[in-house]
């Protein structure tokens, strides 16, 4: 019975299988790497820390799991036959690929400090060793997890040894993954530029390989910058492109959910545009009392795109349901809020804006964490601005919110979020509870050292409204002081009337959205 169960794990465990599961992750052959793990059930069902290899042929699984095999139950089944024990009897060789698989599933159940402890004691023994595929790998997964920690500066070092590593030892195509998360970095970090150029390159180098999981993040990453671009129909053709891909490896379901995320914060910036332009028609009606053309037809247009939103979005959240993911959970909810608060729909928004936090605290997403709070902080002002009921205590929960947030992006590097919240923070401030000009005054400094340069996107707007309202109440307060102090001039009463009507009369028409009949309504006058 022994002789039988060796002649079955033996040559599974052989150091041809290692090398040639180890040679297609480096040529990113994946179809034929998958064939050749899909017929070693039967050592998954013995597996067992003596065998021979048994350690390296963990690490290297933990890789092929990360690429889409399996899932994360098979690795973590084959780590917990490693107990104390036998881990501490293990030579540093072995222990070192154990410690990796560890890594890798903290880092796919976004445990990063947890992964980012154990990579960092895998990169010394590594090192020690001078085992340079050991250290490529625990380099590009610590990348991962500082990037998604907002940490883009240390991310982009580890990223870049992973490619020297790679490269130092002709391993070009496999540079691939390691191109395209540097790229995501240097974007995130405002070089579109080099970002694009890295993108090329490993475009060309994958683009006769089946590793449609990084092919499909290449195109993923092109709509990022597209969408930052404001080329919003190029940008959702690169999301349906990545999603093309990765139906082709449907083991990556959690793929497909990001892009169809991701395609979803484009089409609701495309929204924001198309209700602007539809507000820049103040009388709905024409003469007759019929409806302008243009502005229905618009307006069906709109609601259409919050459909395929809100579509989106919810397909998002079912695939996330069978694979669990607290990050893609937590931007579902993100995404839907602001859709809600865009829309008009304030108990929707602040709703999901509770979900989103919860369940990025859940992980300690510290960037979600603060994109949530400030989406808190968006509904609480808008909740102020229309002054409902127990405005006051909504004109709070916004300073909280917003304090909160600003606090939780500070942790980060992430340089939109912080401009972002140092804005809503600004525009909290100014609101017309607060009214602390000098103190807003400060946070849109801030918030203007984090800007990118010739990117007018919806954050660049949101600061245009904060600079645009310090500046008015800068102009306005030196002439009511003076009207205060009866320093009138040789103005006429009425004269005085007519200058606040135009002062007053244009700002309470803003507040109402530049609805006519609603400021009327406000001012008790004729429209």
């Amino acid at each position: 019975m022994g002789h039988s169960v060796t002649s079955i794990e033996q040559p599974l465990l052989s150091d041809e299988l290692l090398a040639t599961l180890k040679a297609d992750i480096g040529a990113r052959r994946i179809e034929h790497g998958m064939d050749r793990l899909a017929r070693c059930t039967p050592l998954f069902d013995s597996f067992n820390p003596s065998l021979k290899n048994a350690a390296a042929f963990l690490g290297n699984l933990a890789q092929w799991c990360d690429i889409g095999f399996g899932d994360l139950t098979l690795v973590k089944r084959l780590l917990a036959t490693y107990d104390r024990e036998s881990r501490s009897k293990l030579p540093a060789r072995e222990y070192v690929h154990v410690r990796m698989a560890d890594g890798m599933v903290a880092m796919t159940e976004e445990l990063f400090d947890q992964a980012l402890e154990q990579f960092d004691l895998v990169l010394k023994l590594a090192e020690e060793m001078n085992a340079w595929d050991v250290l490529s790998i625990a380099n590009h997964w610590k990348a991962r997890c500082l990037r998604k920690k907002g940490q883009y500066e240390s991310a982009l070092v580890h990223i870049r040894k992973a490619r020297e590593l790679q490269a130092a030892h002709g391993q070009v195509q496999n540079e691939g993954p390691a191109r395209v998360l540097e790229s995501l970095i240097l974007f995130e970090v405002g070089d579109p530029k080099q970002a694009i150029a890295n993108l090329r390159d490993a475009e060309t180098i994958l683009d006769r390989t089946d590793d449609y999981v990084t092919l499909g993040n290449i195109q993923s990453t092109y709509g990022r910058i597209m969408q930052r671009d404001l080329r919003y129909t190029q940008a959702i053709k690169h999301y349906e492109q990545a999603i093309a891909y990765f139906q082709k490896r449907d083991l990556k379901y959690a793929d497909i959910a990001r892009a169809l995320i991701d395609m979803s914060v484009t089409r609701i910036q495309v929204a924001r545009h198309l209700r602007q332009n539809i507000d820049a028609f103040p009388d709905p009606q024409q003469g007759n009392g019929q409806r302008r053309p243009a502005r229905v037809v618009r307006m069906k247009e709109l609601s259409i795109l919050n459909e395929t939103v809100l579509a989106d979005l919810n397909r998002a959240a079912e695939i996330y349901q069978g694979h669990p993911n607290a990050r893609g959970v937590a931007r579902v909810h993100l995404w839907r809020g602001h859709l809600c608060l865009d829309m008009g729909n304030l108990d929707c928004a602040i709703e999901e804006a509770a979900k989103a936090y919860a369940s990025a605290e859940s992980k300690r997403d510290f960037i979600l964490m603060a994109s949530a709070r400030n989406l808190q902080c968006m509904v609480e002002n808008a909740e102020v601005e229309e002054e409902v009921e127990g405005w006051a205590d909504h004109a709070v929960a916004s300073q909280d919110y917003a304090e909160d947030a600003v606090k939780l992006a500070s942790g980060t590097q992430d340089r939109r979020l912080l401009a972002s919240v140092y804005i809503w923070q600004g525009l909290t401030l100014s609101n017309a509870f607060f009214n602390a000009r000098d103190r807003a005054r400060e946070a849109m400094a801030r918030a203007a050292t984090f800007l990118e340069p010739g990117v007018h996107d919806f954050i660049w707007e949101s600061f245009q409204v904060l600079k645009r309202r310090l500046s008015e109440s800068a102009s306005l307060e030196p002439k009511l002081m003076q009207w205060a102090h009866g320093e009138i001039g040789d103005r006429t009463f009425r004269q005085l009337e007519e200058d606040f009507a135009d002062l007053v009369i244009p700002r309470v028409w803003e507040q109402e959205k530049k609805k006519v009949s609603r400021a009327a309504s406000r001012l008790s006058i004729s429209p």
